[in-house]
C-alpha cells in the first residue's frame, strides 16, 4: 500500500498576508492544514501528475489583520489517513512550526545538493542545529534560502535513474508524448549511454570559423561532462525531485532491484560507488524533510536544475532552442522547477497561470506541452522580493541574459540591462538588502583569471565562465550601481554555485559614503571542490591579488576595494572546500556572524 504522504509538508512563502505549504500525496483524499491559535481561511491548488501523485499548494490567509511575525506558529495536518506527525516535530514540540520573518536575525543559505556526491549532506547539520534551538525554547533560524541546483538533472547516478523508473511505474506518473530519442525500453541498457543519444549539431552544419568544423567534430547540445544519465522526459524530472525531497518516496522503491552488471569494470565500479553514496543520502532524508516542515524555504534555480551551462552563451541558446528535442528537455526542467520550487516562491501570484495550462496539457493520459512550452519560455517573473528587514531580493540570473551580440561564443552577462536597472531600483534608498545571486558577484580573482584564459581560447563552456565580470557591459553597469552613494548602507550578497565557501567585504574606493557589501558564498550543501586544488588556488590568489597587488587595478572591479576574510582557525586560509550550509546572523540589520555548518559536523567561522 502506498503511503498517503509522498513528499512534504514543505513550508514555502510565509508572509503576514499568506502562508503556503507544499506537499505531494498518493491520492485525492482531503488534506487540510490548520494553524494552531490563528483563525485563517484555506485555499488549495491541486495538480494531478500521475495516477497516484497529487501535488498540492495550500494557501492560508488570516481572517483578520495579519499573521504574527518573528514567533513560532504551529500547525497540524488533518487528513483521512494516519501518518506519523512526530517525524516532522522537533524535540519538545507536538506539532511542526515555522516563523514568518519580519526582522531577520538568523538564516540558512546554501546551494548544490548532489545526492550521490561522496561529501556529507549538510542539511542534516542544519536540521540538528534547528532542533537544538527549538528544544531550548528559541525560534531558531527564520529562513532557509536555496540558491540553485536543488537537483542535478545533468549528473544522475545510475542507481538513481533506476529508482526514478521504479517510482514512475509505482506512482503511475503521467508521461509526455515520446521524444525522438533512440533509447532502449530496458532502463539498464540506457545506463551510462544516454549522452550518446542526446542531440548534436553535425560538424557539417557548424560555422567554418570554428575549429570544430575543420576537425569534423559534432557539436553536442548538452555540455555537461557527466551527462551519461541525463534526465530527458518530464516524468523523470518529477520523480527526481520526489526522490531528492522525500524519505516517503523511497518507501516506494525496492532497493534490492537497484543492481547492475557491466563488463566494463570502470562503469561497474562507478555504479557500485554511486549506490553506496546514494543509500547514505537516503538514510538522512528524514532530517531535511523535518527541516523543510519547520522553516520557510525559498528557492531559485541555477543551471543544474535544468542542465549544465544553461543559457551560458548565445550560441548555446541558439543550438538548444532550434532543436525540438533539446528545447523540450530544457522545457521539462523549467516546468518541473515551477511545480517543485517556483510555485511556492510567489504563492502562484504570477506563476499561477501555469496551473490551468498544466491541466489542459494532459490529454489521453499523456502530456502535450506545446502551449505550456511557449508560455514558460516567455515568462519573465522568476525573480522575486520579500518585504522584510532587511529586504530580500532574489535574482534570476538564467533567463534574463545579456547576450554578446558580436560573438555568440562569448559568455552572456548574468543579467540584461532591464533587470540590472530593476536591481538598481531595488537597492536605492534601502537601509539594508539581502541579495540572492546564484553565482558570486565578487568571486575569486585568480579563478576568474583562469576562466578568462579558457574563454580567450574559445572554450567558455569547459570551465563554466559564469561570473559577473565575464561580460563587459553587465560588469560595468553592476559596478556603477554599487558605487552609488544612495545604495544600502549594508548589502549582503548570498551566493553558491562554485562548490567552495568564502567571505569577502567590499567598499567603493572613491565613495563619500561608508557603504559596505558582504559577499557570502556557501557551496555546496552536498558537493565540494577538490581540497588540494582549492588550497593551491587560495595561495595563488593571495600572491597575485593581495591587498597591495597592482594587478587589482587591471580587473573590471578595480574601483571596488575587496577584502578577503580568513577563517578563524587559520588566518592564511580564505576558501573552504568542505560541503556545508551557511548560518548567517544579523544584529539590527547588520552582519554579526558568518559560519559554515559542514556536513561532517564541523563548523567554520569567518573572521569579520
Amino acid at each position: 500500500m502506498l503511503p498517503f504522504l509522498i513528499a512534504g509538508p514543505m513550508v514555502r512563502l510565509a508572509t503576514p498576508q499568506t502562508v503556503c505549504i507544499w506537499l505531494a500525496t498518493s491520492n485525492a483524499n482531503p488534506c487540510v492544514i490548520n494553524l494552531l491559535n490563528h483563525q485563517h481561511d484555506i485555499k488549495q491548488d491541486v495538480l494531478q501528475l500521475g495516477e497516484h501523485l497529487f501535488v498540492r499548494l495550500i494557501h492560508l490567509t488570516p481572517v483578520q489583520a495579519c499573521f504574527p511575525t518573528d514567533e513560532l506558529i504551529h500547525y497540524q495536518l488533518n487528513i483521512s489517513q494516519n501518518i506519523d506527525i512526530n517525524a516532522f516535530c522537533y524535540e519538545g514540540h507536538d506539532f511542526p512550526a515555522f516563523v514568518i520573518p519580519h526582522k531577520i536575525e538568523s538564516l540558512f543559505h546554501g546551494s548544490c545538493r548532489n545526492p550521490h556526491h561522496p561529501s556529507d549532506d549538510s542539511l542534516i547539520c542544519a536540521d540538528n542545529y534547528q532542533n537544538t534551538q527549538r528544544s531550548e525554547g528559541s525560534i531558531g533560524t527564520q529562513l532557509l534560502l536555496l540558491s540553485g541546483d536543488q537537483i542535478y538533472a545533468d549528473d544522475v547516478a545510475g542507481p538513481m535513474l533506476q529508482a526514478i523508473y521504479q517510482l514512475i511505474n509505482t506512482l503511475g506518473i503521467y508521461k509526455e508524448t515520446p521524444l525522438n530519442v533512440d533509447l532502449s525500453d530496458d532502463i539498464n541498457q540506457q545506463l551510462y549511454h544516454r549522452a550518446n543519444k542526446l542531440p548534436v549539431t553535425p560538424w557539417q552544419d557548424r560555422s567554418k570559423r570554428t575549429l570544430g568544423y575543420w576537425l569534423k567534430k559534432d557539436l553536442v547540445h548538452f555540455t555537461s561532462a557527466k551527462s551519461e544519465n541525463h534526465l530527458i522526459g518530464f516524468e523523470e524530472f518529477v520523480a527526481m525531485y520526489l526522490l531528492c525531497y522525500s524519505k516517503q518516496a523511497w518507501q516506494c522503491i525496492n532497493i534490492d532491484l537497484l543492481t547492475f552488471k557491466s563488463t566494463n569494470q570502470q562503469i561497474q565500479k562507478c555504479f557500485d560507488s554511486e549506490k553506496k553514496m546514494l543509500l547514505k543520502f537516503v538514510s538522512g532524508l528524514h532530517h531535511s524533510q523535518r527541516l523543510y516542515a519547520n522553516i520557510s524555504c525559498l528557492m531559485m534555480f541555477d543551471d543544474h536544475d535544468v542542465t549544465d551551462d544553461w543559457n551560458l552563451t548565445a550560441n548555446w541558446e541558439q543550438n538548444i532552442y532550434q532543436n525540438p528535442v533539446s528545447r523540450r528537455i530544457v522545457a521539462n526542467g523549467l516546468i518541473s522547477y515551477w511545480i517543485f520550487q517556483g510555485w511556492g516562491n510567489d504563492a502562484g501570484q504570477k506563476s499561477g497561470l501555469f496551473k490551468d495550462l498544466m491541466i489542459s496539457s494532459h490529454i489521453d493520459e499523456r502530456w502535450h506541452f506545446d502551449t505550456l512550452d511557449k508560455e514558460i519560455f516567455q515568462f519573465s517573473y522568476w525573480h522575486y522580493e520579500i518585504q522584510c528587514e532587511p529586504k530580500l531580493v532574489v535574482l534570476d540570473t538564467r533567463t534574463h541574459r545579456w547576450r554578446n551580440e558580436h560573438n555568440f561564443d562569448e559568455p552572456s552577462g548574468l543579467l540584461d540591462w532591464e533587470q540590472l536597472s530593476l536591481l538598481e531600483q531595488n537597492l536605492i534608498g534601502e537601509e539594508g538588502v539581502i541579495l540572492i545571486s546564484p553565482a558570486p558577484v565578487f568571486g575569486v580573482k585568480s579563478i576568474e583569471a583562469i576562466q578568462s584564459l579558457f574563454n580567450i581560447c574559445g572554450h567558455p563552456l569547459l570551465v563554466d565562465v559564469e561570473n559577473w565580470m565575464a561580460h563587459e557591459g553587465a560588469a560595468r553597469k553592476l559596478m556603477n550601481i554599487f558605487k552609488r552613494a544612495d545604495t544600502p548602507v549594508e548589502t549582503l550578497i548570498l551566493s553558491g554555485d562554485v562548490h567552495y565557501s568564502f567571505c569577502y567585504s567590499v567598499q567603493a574606493r572613491f565613495s563619500q559614503r561608508d557603504n559596505r557589501i558582504w559577499q557570502l558564498t556557501a557551496s555546496g550543501i552536498k558537493n565540494q571542490f577538490p581540497t588540494k586544488l582549492l588550497a593551491m588556488l587560495d595561495t595563488l590568489d593571495s600572491c597575485l591579488y593581495g591587498s597591495k597587488s597592482p594587478l587589482n587595478f587591471f580587473t573590471k572591479r578595480w574601483q571596488m576595494k575587496v577584502s578577503r576574510h580568513p577563517v578563524s582557525h587559520n588566518d592564511k586560509k580564505h576558501l573552504m572546500s568542505l560541503s556545508g550550509i551557511s548560518l548567517i546572523k544579523l544584529k539590527n540589520g547588520k552582519l554579526e556572524n558568518y559560519e559554515i555548518l559542514h556536513g561532517n559536523g564541523e563548523t567554520t567561522e569567518f573572521v569579520l
